[in-house]
């Protein structure tokens, strides 16, 4: 039975303003992403005058003052990456492939590490491992009874930063291993053992090339990782003598500025960047293998006998690098009366609470602000992911594919860069956003889009597209439709994307550190100026703080159905 829609009812009268909005809202976001980078190439090939020159460069790779950066940044990028596939590699296979006890706990204790601030925990690190006042050195020269100029560790070093820099970098690989190793079909390998293929051949055959693409994906992301990091260079390179690349940039903008130079060393930063993710993507691009033959089922775990718990137990103790010492540490310090001494039943103090809450007047200003900008940045950045995601997953326009570029774009850009691109866009007419809240809506806006877009898109593919037909063809717009009928079956993704942009806001320091003045300052940054202070019990009251919250939003989130992975770009 066919039923006829008279024509006056599929379609009111009035002018469908759907198209005009997409399109528009197209163009702004071009206008957002492209302006900062191409003030940015533009500063880098002019000088203070304004006149065209290639100085800029030749005075950067001329001068041992950015050579020395560059390098140091290679070496702490490859040391990084090694340790991070030395780790996880065998980690990720022993949760993934083996009986290991506990393995729930393990990932879940793998998740802490991996949404703790990279700063917070270089911070932590700190209060463990100065050279004097570090409370293992401590429990070190108490247990040899050594001088108290004899450390035996030194964070404030080349080593100590690849050390801390692998801790909080090593669940990227971690992730990707794990995830490709439970998504490999079992068969395979067992057809290996039924043709007589022992366990070592087994996996040098079969199960180490289908996730080899995985681990060299992860080490291409622990490389980025740590040659964009901002937070853990500024806090343990800086006071060891030495520079990185994203410290030099931001060491460019101190009095006297040099806004030109910072410029352009940031473009080979970025250009570093979109390459390592460029070979990421095709590395990931080509694993894949099919069945032949019919379904597939979960691989056989492989026994581990009487090493299970040895083996537990190592796994426990590499987590306690990233986790539990750092954490106890933070505790430690936020109830002693002095950050770097042993907390007993005593000595035990609210005093740094006290002063976080009712004393320090810059708490106040920087939780206001990162409220207002984690609600703001949290309502924009998913309604902007959401309309793109639309667009793009029912190609509503033409050109989607352009802005669906646009929107995974600013993944490529380090936080630093972009701080500087932004502050180069927005200090001058007709736009003078610097020093004000809007400058960093934005820089959080875009460093949030690219997940928050991926995350929607995922969600959009779950929905079938006749449902917002049938919307249009009783009258209503895409834009009606995508309100009334799409937005609600989305609801479970849409809040868990708003939930992680704000975590992320929290988070974000490398961009806040360029953009932010005395008025604007958030909770990241004012963690690192009380860290120039010295004041280490109240960054572990707030350090605490931040935690809690951003495990509470976690544990939320990662109970809602199709969100069990977290991402959050670190700082």
């Amino acid at each position: 039975m066919t039923i006829a829609i008279p024509a006056t009812s599929m379609r009111r009268y009035g002018f469908d303003y759907s198209n005009p909005v997409l399109y528009l809202f197209a163009a702004v976001l071009c206008v957002l992403i492209v302006l900062p980078l191409t003030w940015l190439l533009i500063y880098s090939v002019t000088d203070a005058k304004g006149a065209p020159t290639f100085d800029n460069f030749i005075r950067l790779f001329s001068e041992s003052g950015f050579l020395e950066p560059l390098i140091a940044t290679f070496i702490i990028a490859i040391s990084s990456s090694f340790f991070c596939c030395a780790v996880a590699a065998p980690m990720g296979w022993l949760v993934a492939r083996t009986d290991l006890p506990f393995s729930g706990l393990i990932r879940a204790l793998v998740t802490a590490s991996f949404v703790t601030p990279p700063f917070l925990g270089a911070i932590a690190w700190e209060l463990l491992a100065a050279p004097n006042s570090g409370l293992l050195n401590k429990v070190f020269r108490m247990i040899t009874g050594v001088e108290q100029d004899v450390h035996l560790f030194n964070i404030y070093s080349l080593s100590g930063l690849i050390f801390v820099i692998s801790c909080y970098t090593f669940p990227y690989v971690f992730v990707l291993v794990a995830n490709s190793l439970d998504r490999t079909p079992g068969e395979l390998e067992d057809a290996s053992s039924i043709l007589g293929g022992g366990r070592w051949h087994t996996a040098r055959r079969i199960t180490i090339p289908l996730v080899l693409p995985a681990l060299l994906a992860g080490a291409l992301v622990a490389f980025l990782q740590a040659m964009t990091l901002f937070g853990s260079p500024a806090i343990l390179a800086l006071p060891a003598g030495f520079h990185t690349m994203t410290t030099k940039i931001w060491s460019l903008f101190q009095y006297p500025p040099k806004p030109e130079l910072a410029a352009a060393a940031s473009l080979p930063l970025l250009i570093l960047t979109i390459m390592l993710l460029r070979a990421e993507h095709m590395i990931l691009g080509r694993r894949g293998y099919s069945i032949v033959g019919g379904k597939y089922g979960a691989p056989r775990l492989i026994p581990l006998y009487a090493w299970r718990w040895p083996i537990f137990l190592f796994c426990l103790m590499v987590l306690m690098l990233p986790v539990f010492l750092p954490y106890a540490a933070l505790f430690n310090a936020a109830f002693s009366p002095v950050a770097t001494t042993f907390l007993t039943f005593q000595n035990a103090t609210l005093y740094n609470i006290e002063f976080v809450l009712f004393e320090l007047s810059a708490t106040s200003l920087a939780l206001k602000n990162t409220v207002i900008l984690g609600t703001a940045t949290a309502t924009i950045g998913t309604m902007i992911a959401l309309l793109i995601a639309y667009i793009t997953a029912r190609q509503a326009v033409t050109g989607w594919r352009i802005l669906g570029f646009l929107a995974t774009a600013p993944i490529a850009i380090p936080g630093i860069v972009l701080g500087v691109g932004l502050f180069l866009s927005y200090t001058r007419p007709p736009f003078v956003l610097y020093g004000t809240l809007w400058i960093l809506l934005i820089a959080f806006a875009t460093i949030a889009l690219p997940s928050a877009y991926q995350q929607l898109q995922a969600a959009f593919r779950t929905i079938h597209p006749e449902l917002e037909d049938a919307s249009r063809i009783l009258g209503a717009t895409r834009l009606k439709s995508l309100w009334q009928i799409t937005a609600p079956l989305l609801r479970t993704g849409v809040i868990a994307t708003w939930c992680f942009i704000f975590v992320g806001v929290m988070r974000e320091l490398s961009a806040a550190i360029i953009l932010f003045t005395s008025e604007t300052k958030v909770i990241s940054v004012l963690i690192y100026d009380l860290n120039e202070s010295g004041d280490l019990g109240a960054i572990s009251v707030i350090g605490i703080g931040m935690l809690i919250i951003t495990f509470a939003v976690v544990i939320a989130v990662n109970r809602i159905p199709g969100f069990g992975t977290v991402r959050f770009r670190n700082a």
